[in-house]
């Protein structure tokens, strides 16, 4: 086997030791605030049919344009590892007749993969959480789902270190003249516009606003104001959005160029950003879609969601909280090794975290012990088998204590928290 073969995939890489811990965390975290909140877990298949996100996603994006992953299968059919949560979603919800059951509240997490340029905080496999709360049009929804993503990084010890900015994109009418607005605007100027932009002119004039590109930041500056063309009723929904966040104390920069550019994204719009991550410095983001079940062949519904990159909070974690200790049972002589073992499985049965070696001397297993920096090692030799009395021995003092097999587990949990 080559050498390459035997390396993951440029852009991907393992998860071990302290880094999946840190995203354990982070799942963990974020499924016990959701569930606060009402929120159901869900999981979706990581591939789909590749209508489902050119659908979706538009036939113009980056996305679909130049980062899917797709392929065609045995059968002929175009599949795509899925680069995205809420196109999976929304499929779910209409393939499983869902949109009978509104409102729904769900959670999800997973892998998901685009061809990209690797670099800090941006992989071609990355993991997300995402939450979608759909069958609800009141604004202050918005509000909650903001909220839920400021709970979940203030608790990840995070949320210090973000700016929340939103906009509103308002209501189709309100896009559509902004639209015309941007290609009256961008059309004259369009050979100083990036190849990019020029191709956005024509398809997705909107997000030409999120052009990093220096020269086309020059042009946007100057690019008419979308708060000139919203609608009153879009108004208010931003005004109502932003009253709820006032009310709650969240803090919130207001970002006219944050935008989202295909057709079923409405209202409000929401990025949590950092300056930790360099340019990736988008760890959290989301926004309303009312558009997207009708356009997937649901019915009209509303909805509202978000998408956090886990990979890069975790990189934003100092530590996470230090895993539980287990205690050691230290076999003392072949002999015992039976007795040893099924006191150790007794003790695991019992929800207590044992570790167990197989092999070794006294001295090399309590080597062992310390690395597995157990907080306790249970002697078990010919005396503890014969008076059913195990000797306990607390690796951070050196004290010992005799303790019947029978009591064991107590005495662990008393002492030492198990």
């Amino acid at each position: 086997m080559s050498e390459k073969m035997i390396q993951p995939v440029r852009g991907t890489h393992d998860l071990l030791g302290e880094d999946y811990r840190k995203h354990q965390w982070i799942r963990d975290i974020a499924y016990t605030v959701a569930q606060k909140y009402g929120y159901e877990p869900i999981a979706t298949p990581v591939i789909e049919y590749s209508s489902v996100f050119k659908r979706t996603l538009g036939e113009t994006t980056d996305i679909v344009g130049k980062e899917m992953y797709t392929f065609e299968d045995r059968g002929g059919e175009s599949l795509t590892i899925r680069p995205e949560g809420t196109a999976s979603v929304a499929r779910a919800v209409i393939s499983n007749s869902l949109t009978q059951s509104m409102p729904l509240k769900l959670i999800y997490d997973g892998p998901m993969m685009r061809y990209e340029r690797p670099q800090k905080g941006r992989t071609r496999q990355f993991h997300q959480i995402g939450v979608e709360c759909l069958g609800i049009a009141d604004p202050l929804v918005d509000v909650e789902t903001i909220a839920l993503g400021v709970q979940i990084l203030s608790q990840l010890g995070v949320l210090s270190r973000t700016v929340l900015e939103i906009n509103t994109i308002g209501d189709t009418a309100s896009r559509q003249a902004y639209r015309q607005a941007l290609v009256d605007y961008f059309t004259p100027l369009s050979s100083q516009l990036s190849a990019d932009s020029q191709t956005r002119l024509t398809h997705n004039p909107l997000r030409i606003l999120d052009s990093k590109n220096p020269e086309d930041q020059k042009l946007i500056t100057h690019a008419p104001a979308f708060d000139h063309y919203l609608s009153d009723t879009s108004r208010e929904a931003f005004n109502k959005v932003c009253r709820g966040l006032d009310g709650l104390g969240i803090a919130y920069k207001r970002n006219p160029l944050l935008v989202r550019g295909l057709d079923y994204y409405c209202h409000t719009a929401f990025e949590f950003t950092t300056t930790d991550l360099g340019s990736q410095g988008t760890v959290l983001a989301g926004g309303r879609y009312d558009g997207l079940i009708a356009q997937m062949g649901g019915p009209e519904t509303p909805a509202v969601g978000w998408a956090m990159g886990v990979d890069r909070v975790a990189l934003m974690l100092d530590r996470v909280p230090k895993q539980p200790r287990p205690v050691a049972v230290i076999a003392v002589g072949e002999e015992t090794m039976e007795t040893a073992f099924q006191l150790t499985m007794g003790l695991r049965q019992q929800g207590v975290m044992v570790e167990f070696s197989y092999s070794g001397n006294v001295g090399k297993r309590m080597k062992r012990a310390d690395k597995a920096n157990a907080c306790a090692a249970i002697l078990v030799g010919t005396d503890e088998i014969a008076t059913s009395q195990a000797t306990v021995r607390h690796l951070d003092t050196g004290e010992q204590k005799r303790v019947a097999f029978a009591g064991l587990k107590d005495y662990l949990v008393d002492t030492f928290k198990q």
